[in-house]
């Protein structure tokens, strides 16, 4: 298939199915986009946390670049100079899922630890007499050993911390701030226990100090809208495998932070962004990839829109993805609902916000243990029933200790996505129900 048919390829849902579906978010005909929710025997994914399925067209995306241009870019021939407009491609796919300002503001990578290691290293030989760092015990450990090692250098810490209510409140962040502070590095919302940061309102306390605001969007990403203009951040890492692409990263930083940025690139690459960001050679279907997730989404929220019958004519990219993450994000606030009477008819204990009135903080992510049940075997007894979840510290150690949880055994994390509908929920319910009877 040429580059130009692939770019045109059929819709990936159904138009009278997602016509159908007015009034109500359409997951069973979602569910028909990912090949992996429709092979026997049935299983249900509640490890999206860990990494999300594909969809067909991110499978295609990959499948060509393999078949048609598995070349290195930079050559004078047409299979390379399809690999170069497939980057361009890309790049602009994800500056329009993140709303940058600019297509160069956007590096491809491995994934955002590799991102959040190499702006740490450069911003730790840029440190001077600003050099206090605002970390959280909420992040995933990417986002904070990685900054604690910038202590040899002379950077201080200090911990912007949680709160009972399983928050992160701004208020506490204020007095940690001073002319000392070079960075706040915080979470958009938990990889453990799904909660929300406001994350605008940290920006504006962070700049009104003089210092930067560093975001890990990894957990948020598929949930719901990402808008750097309008959060006002500094840097933000994500991973396309968690927004239904396959195992990528990128980062997005403001174009003037990262020409400033003293950064590793062989001598022959300009000392511009991006590609002073993109050290070596990144994986280019994974690439490719990524952008058949952001035309998946874009899909998504023109069907959706027509659905809605609210005109004829296919939404602007911008309004279509944000049109798709706000349905997205409606959605599963109801499986946010279903899952906390699931786990209340349990008796488990659930970690961070638990209460129906405040699901509008946090995502469908939820943390919990069953009463008198080891972590380890309550997953392994959900494994036999082919429901996949996690068990463990969830990669926040320092979050498992301000729960009161050993990090060895740590919690049971169940994460729900888009795909994944209320019938599940369902079945989650009762085999949990089973297993507290009988273990």
């Amino acid at each position: 298939m040429a580059d130009e048919q692939l770019l045109q390829a059929k819709s990936i849902l159904n138009p009278e199915s997602v016509a159908s579906a007015a009034g109500g978010f359409p997951a069973g005909t979602v569910r028909h986009a990912f090949p992996a929710l429709n092979r026997p025997p049935g299983f249900i994914f509640f490890d999206n946390a860990a990494g999300a399925q594909v969809p067909q067209i991110v499978l295609d995306a990959v499948n060509h670049h393999l078949l048609e241009c598995n070349v290195q870019r930079g050559g004078r021939y047409t299979k390379s100079r399809e690999v170069d407009a497939m980057i361009v491609r890309a790049r602009q796919s994800v500056a329009d899922l993140v709303n940058a300002r600019d297509a160069s503001e956007i590096a491809f990578g491995m994934n955002a630890t590799s991102f959040i290691r190499l702006v740490s290293l450069a911003i730790g030989r840029m440190l001077g007499a600003r050099n206090e760092i605002v970390l959280t015990e909420m992040d995933h450990e990417a986002n904070v050993a990685t900054w604690l090692a910038l202590e040899r250098g002379g950077a201080k810490f200090l911990w912007w911390k949680m709160r009972e209510d399983g928050s992160l409140h701004l208020g506490d962040l204020v007095p940690l701030l001073s002319s000392k502070t070079r960075l706040v590095a915080c979470t958009l919302a938990s990889n453990a226990i799904g909660s929300i940061v406001d994350v605008a309102g940290a920006a504006k306390i962070a700049h009104a100090a003089g210092a930067e605001i560093f975001i890990d969007a990894v957990h948020f990403g598929p949930h719901g809208a990402i808008d750097v203009q309008a959060l006002d951040c500094d840097y933000l890492v994500c991973s396309g495998y968690k927004i239904f692409a396959p195992h990528m990263g990128f980062l997005w930083g403001r174009r003037e932070l990262l020409q400033a940025l003293p950064t590793f690139r062989e001598d022959f690459i300009p000392d511009e962004p991006p590609g002073k960001i993109e050290a070596g050679t990144f994986i280019y279907e994974n690439v490719a990839g990524m952008d058949g997730a952001v035309r998946y989404l874009e899909d998504l929220g023109n069907r959706l829109s027509a659905a809605d019958k609210v005109g004829d004519k296919p939404l602007s990219r911008n309004a279509a993805l944000r049109k798709a993450m706000a349905e997205i994000r409606s959605y599963e606030q109801g499986l946010t609902l279903e899952m906390l009477d699931v786990l209340h008819g349990c008796g488990a204990v659930i970690y961070g916000i638990a209460d129906k009135n405040r699901i509008h903080q946090r995502v469908p992510t939820l943390c919990f243990n069953l009463p008198g049940i080891v972590p380890s075997r309550a997953t392994e007894e959900l494994a036999r029933r082919n429901i996949g979840v996690r068990d463990g510290h969830m990669y926040a150690p320092r979050l498992m200790k301000r729960l009161g949880l050993a990090p060895e055994s740590g919690a049971v994390r169940a994460s729900l996505v888009h795909y994944n509908t209320r019938e599940e929920v369902r079945e989650f319910g009762s085999a949990l129900a089973e297993i507290t009877r009988s273990c």
